[in-house]
């Protein structure tokens, strides 16, 4: 099963002691903690900041439990300081929550203080009003879950099992700005290792679970022995992404090793553990970000074309999880297309909104493209599993943003809009980071 981020954030209430509603510090703080716990937050109360000893010894408590950000209700004015203080020992974003109060002066404590950090390139935001459920709120949950995000995404290891496609350049991935800009690393996976473990599995292991796919599904147009293969390739992907820990693989597949593992792709989505097609370290990064963010497996796909009703067609060759199809009956397990061979699982995708996205390097950074849509009712127009997504903008407007812009041809989608999300994060992540938006 995947989990949902879980962030960790260390909250406390800043004021000076003289200034009109510092008495309410304390309050102020157990309120904000009391709020994000109930959308699933762990909290650390650091309580009432006031002076520089508590500000440090609230930052040392937050460092000490690894906290992913801090949240701080300004309950009146207060010193930059206690904020600067706080970061010295625990150097994470920030969102202020400023409360209400015309003698309070709260929203002022916090405009100095985000003035401060804007000039120190620190991540912060901040959101006014009376702390409870609501637009502030929302916006304070899309920053506090942007920064659990990038603390995942700064840790993951995604794999990279043979290399990326040759006449694909887009695709290929800048591990030195992958690192400095977004924080995942790669680890190369030997290919004639994994296919290796792939033919010398357990036979017996190796059945099992072709027998439980193959119970799972509506139609099987494949020979046991290819299913056998792609069954022993989904046990030999999920060594090497224990042993290595990683997040993610990047799997070399065409054209030689088309359909080998695809099926595992299906079968590790599920896990929380993308698999990405024709060696994207990119892309894989990209559905690594979307399953962590909408808590559900994602597609990877190619744009393909627009229909009569304006909506557009995204598939793959058929390596999605089983989780995404509209009907399960509909599943069908038949040869990978142009070659003929392996295994993929072939059936439309379900609807609702999604959030796409494209990930490529640029320069020494990287740019994160981001469109929001409606997933519809798809029919079978493309042996994969196609999506069919209504976009706000006309066709016409994306399809030329998409080469104004220079986006690259691979777009992950997450059922869920999450893009206000995806701003903090790229906020976060800072300049080296190009986010841009349809």
């Amino acid at each position: 099963m995947i989990n949902k981020l879980s962030p960790y954030v260390g909250i406390a209430a800043l004021a000076s002691p003289m200034e009109v509603g510092a008495g309410r510090a304390e309050q102020a703080a157990a309120d904000l903690g009391r709020v994000l716990e109930s959308a699933g937050c762990k909290v650390v109360n650091g309580g009432a900041i006031k002076n520089a000893d508590q500000a440090r010894t609230a930052g040392l408590n937050f460092a000490e439990k690894h906290v992913s950000c801090i949240a701080l209700a300004a309950a009146s004015w207060f010193e930059d300081y206690l904020v600067l203080d706080l970061l010295e020992e625990c150097d994470v974003p920030v969102i202020f929550w400023a409360l209400p109060g015309m003698e309070t002066g709260a929203l002022c404590g916090t405009q100095q203080a985000t003035c401060y950090l804007n000039q120190l390139e620190k991540p912060c935001r901040t959101v006014f009003g009376e702390i409870g459920v609501g637009e502030s709120f929302a916006r304070c949950m899309s920053f506090v879950r942007a920064a659990a995000l990038y603390k995942c995404i700064c840790r993951a290891r995604i794999g990279l099992a043979g290399q990326h496609v040759r006449g694909m350049s887009e695709v290929a991935v800048n591990e030195f700005a992958l690192k400095k800009t977004i924080g995942s690393r790669v680890v190369p996976v030997d290919m004639v290792g994994l296919l290796n473990k792939a033919r010398t599995a357990s036979q017996a292991e190796k059945q099992k679970l072709w027998n439980q796919v193959k119970s799972s599904v509506g139609v099987v147009q494949v020979a046991d022995e290819a299913g056998q293969l792609a069954a022993g390739m989904t046990l030999a992907v999920r060594e090497v992404v224990q042993r290595e820990g990683l997040s993610g693989l990047a799997f070399g597949c065409y054209p030689d090793f088309m359909g080998y593992a695809c099926l595992a792709a299906s079968l590790l989505a599920d896990d929380g553990v993308p698999i990405g097609c024709e060696g994207d370290v990119n892309g894989v990064v990209g559905m690594l970000i979307l399953t962590l963010l909408t808590g559900q497996p994602t597609h990877n796909t190619d744009w393909l074309d627009p229909l009569p009703d304006g909506s557009v067609v995204f598939t793959h060759c058929g390596s999605g999880s089983y989780a995404l199809a509209e009907r399960r009956k509909d599943i069908s397990l038949a040869p990978v297309r142009l070659v003929n061979q392996g295994v993929c699982s072939l059936f439309p995708a379900k609807p609702g909104p999604v959030t796409l996205v494209n990930l490529v390097p640029v320069g020494e950074g990287y740019q994160l493209a981001v469109m929001e849509g409606e997933a519809l009712p798809a029919d079978m127009v493309f042996p994969g599993n196609p999506l069919c997504v209504k976009f706000q903008p006309p066709v016409h407007e994306i399809i030329e943003w998409i080469h104004d812009e220079g986006i690259g041809h691979h777009w992950m989608a997450g059922y869920g809009h999450v893009a206000a999300e995806l701003r903090a994060w790229a906020a976060i992540a800072g300049s080296g980071l190009r986010l841009i938006r349809k």
